[in-house]
Parts: C-alpha cells; structure tokens; sequence
C-alpha cells in the first residue's frame, strides 16, 4: 500500500515521540534514539521508509540543516571571545585539523586507491556535536572554565569542519572525475565558495538588521527567518556556495549587530528546532544499510579510533598552546567525542552531492560508505561521549549536581 507523504511524515513524529520516551527511560541522548529507531524502521530492517519516499521529504533536511546553522552561528558572539580568550581558538582548531589528519591518513592506509573517500571522512570526522554534550552540562549544572570553554569550542569548532569540508570535497570531485588537480584550483575554488558563502550570509545579516529590527510578532519573526534563511539556501545553491556556512555567518553577523533581532529569530529556530531534527535524525538513521556492515565493519572501527585520538590529542595540544588552565588541559578532550549533527549534515551532503550518479558508481558508494561510517560510529560516540563528558566535568569539580 502506497501511503502519502505527509501521513508517512505523521508516522515519523509518532516515532520520534517513541525514541523520546525509550531514551529517557535509558537516560540516553534523545539523538541517539532517533538515530537508532530510524535504523529500526529503514531500509535494513522493517524497510518503512524506502528510497522515494526520502526524496519526497528532502527539504526536511534543508529545514534542520537551516536551523542548525543559524544555531551554531547565534553562539559566535564577540563577548564570548573576550571571555575566554585565545585558546578556545588554538584548541578548537586543532581538535578539529589533527582529527581530520588522523581519520585522512588512517582511511588512506585502509584503501590507498580512494585518496577522495579519506578526504571525505576525514573532513567529516572533524565536526563534533554540541548537542549530547550540552545535555550532560545541563543535566549536572556544570559551570567552570572547562564547561565554558567546551560549550565555546564546540560553536567554533563546526565552523573549522565546514571550511575543511569544502576544501576535501573540492578535491574529492576532482578526484572521482579524473581530473588533473590543480593546486591552484584546490586553493582557489574551496576559496571563493567560503568567501561567497560568508560574503552572501554578511550581506543577508546587514539587509535584515535594516528591513525587520522593529519586528516584534512572534508570527512576523518566523516569515522573516524563514524568508532569510530560504533565499540564503537559495542562493547558495544557485552559485554552489556553501549553504550551512552561509546561513551561519548570517547568524554569526546578526548576533553580533543586532542581539535583540537575533534572539527573536533564535527563539523561532529553537521552537522549531526540534521539530526538524527529529525528522532530520530518524531519516538519516534509515539511511543505514547493514548489507554494509562486512565491508565498513573494520573501516568504522579504524575511523572511531583514530577521530578519538585525533581529537583528545588535538585538544590538549590546543589548550597548551593556547595557555589554557590547567583544568581545560587535561579533560577538554573528553567532552569533544560525540559527532552526531553537523557530522550528519555533512554526511547528508555527501550524499546529495556525490550518490546522484554525477560522479559515477564510486561516487554513489562513496555516498553509501560515509553515511554508514557514520551512523554506524554515532551510535558509540553518542553513547561514549556523554559519559566522558559526564567524567570530566565530576572531575574539574565543576558538577553541581
């Protein structure tokens, strides 16, 4: 029987409200449930979900995606910076180029002939989620150096792994399609997409601030920011910009221009926030495929480990440089492990770029690995990562609960 969309999309509500349920019972992030009852429901399992119905619901990814961004970008705010100083920059740039380095080099020695798919999964091990993370130093109360130094990291940091993202992915394409790499189109192309997704979200920030900072309705607010964050997405697309880098330097501007039009419009994306994420997250679990697991069984391990030591090491290596206290030194790495979120934004893009046929079979199985890779992996780093969190919190002494 052939259901229609949005009664399939009602069924994936009701769904989320399940994972919601089960995963506070098990005092498991509410993510991970989504993630894990998605794979229940997928293509491997009960096959619920099958491949056009994903198609049809697409724009839910753009929807969480845009909401996510302007999350992350709200978070940059310049006051933030003066508090904690330089080494929130040293460590989140690190944990997020040394992870990718571990993960790039580890994949390339599992299959020297895909130089293109250690990019790609080095790329997208550099990100890590802020959201298990936040819900241990909320669940506890944690409040110290380490929470804030953390709680800034992880805003930054998924901006570092987008800019790495592109970079790996421009190479990547090249790769794939045989082309001759151009050192100077490697540097210049990843240039002008970042340039252009920062150039057109600073533009949007300027032209909003100016057309809607008396705006105050809760109704008017939410066609504003929908309005913004469409035609960013728009745009984007248009001229091959990046969409999430775009949106969050729309956010990153506005905050910072205009705190008051910012909260407004942050208050929108957080009341439906939830709502897209929860469709965006149990979608991207039925993307799972276990046929799969024999072949990127070994590989998931390689890239769970090395990602873990790339961003332990990386932040520690960061917090010294950066002169940090000695509290952030020793345990900011262990609040760094989940990946779960921009990862997967990342992974969904990585789909939609490269598994479309564009760039023939290893293209569309590139697509197939990183997306399995990754769901794969989330599930032990989003049930790890809490409880690292948890320990170094307790730790630092800085647990109030």
């Amino acid at each position: 029987m052939n259901l229609n969309t949005l009664f399939m999309l009602s069924i994936v509500l009701v769904i989320s409200v399940i994972a919601q349920t089960v995963t506070q019972k098990l005092k498991l992030p509410t993510v991970t449930g989504y993630v894990l009852i998605g794979v229940f429901f997928g293509k491997s399992l009960l096959g619920f979900f099958d491949e056009t119905f994903l198609i049809n619901v697409d724009i839910i990814n753009d929807l969480a995606l845009g909401a996510m961004a302007f999350t992350i970008g709200s978070e940059l705010k310049k006051s933030l910076f003066k508090q904690l100083g330089k080494s929130i920059f040293f460590i989140a740039f690190f944990e997020s180029f040394i992870a990718f380095i571990f993960v790039f080099v580890a994949m390339y020695l599992w299959e020297p002939d895909k130089l293109y798919q250690a990019l790609v999964l080095g790329a997208v091990a550099s990100a890590t989620a802020p959201a298990a993370t936040v819900v241990v130093l909320n669940q506890y109360k944690a409040r110290g150096a380490l929470t804030s130094t953390i709680l800034a990291v992880v805003g930054i940091d998924d901006a570092i792994a987008l800019i790495i993202f592109v970079f790996a992915s421009t190479i990547a394409k090249s790769t794939l399609i045989g082309e001759h790499i151009s050192y100077l189109k490697v540097i210049m192309q990843p240039i002008i997409e970042i340039g252009g997704s920062f150039l057109l979200g600073i533009i949007v920030a300027f032209v909003v601030n100016f057309l809607f900072k008396k705006v105050r309705s809760p109704e008017d607010v939410l066609v504003r920011v929908t309005l913004a964050i469409f035609f960013i997405f728009g745009v984007s697309i248009t001229f091959d910009f990046s969409e999430l880098l775009a949106v969050m330097a729309f956010a990153a501007v506005l905050v910072n221009i205009n705190p008051l039009l910012n909260n407004r419009f942050l208050k929108v994306t957080t009341y439906l926030g939830p709502l897209f994420f929860a469709m965006f997250f149990i979608l991207a679990g039925s993307k799972l495929d276990i046929k799969l697991i024999p072949v990127i069984g070994i590989m998931g391990l390689i890239y769970f480990l090395s990602r873990f030591a790339g961003k332990y090491l990386g932040a520690t290596l960061g917090a010294f440089i950066g002169g940090a206290p000695k509290v952030v030194r020793k345990y900011v790495g262990l609040g760094l492990i989940p990946q779960v979120g921009v990862a997967v934004a990342m992974a969904i893009i990585v789909d939609k770029t490269f598994g479309n046929g564009d760039f023939g079979e290893p293209g569309i199985l590139l697509s197939k690995i990183v997306i399995n890779v990754l769901l794969l992996t989330t599930i032990a780093t989003e049930v790890i990562g809490p409880l690292l969190t948890k320990y170094a919190i307790t730790k630092a002494d800085e647990r109030n609960i």
